[in-house]
């Protein structure tokens, strides 16, 4: 995932994916999902964006991993 945030615009997007989006599905005024032909997600866009979420959650990050996503050697 890729978050991208023009703060002339006010304008937050994550981009989900390389694929290129081909429509698009306006859940509310000012936040859209981007999606292919087969409805995947591949981004969503906030307009807005710094009145409608806290940009400093999405802005700095941690991650979390399950240890079983995580392959394990064997010996």
């Amino acid at each position: 995932m890729k978050v991208y945030y023009d703060n002339e615009i006010d304008a937050l997007y994550l981009k989900l994916g390389e694929e290129p989006p081909e429509g698009v599905i306006e859940l509310v005024e000012g936040v859209n999902l981007d999606t292919t032909s087969e409805n995947k997600i591949v981004g969503i866009e906030i307009l807005n964006a710094s009145k409608k979420i806290d940009l400093k959650t999405i802005l700095s990050y941690t991650i979390e991993m399950d240890k079983d996503l995580i392959p394990q050697k064997t010996s």
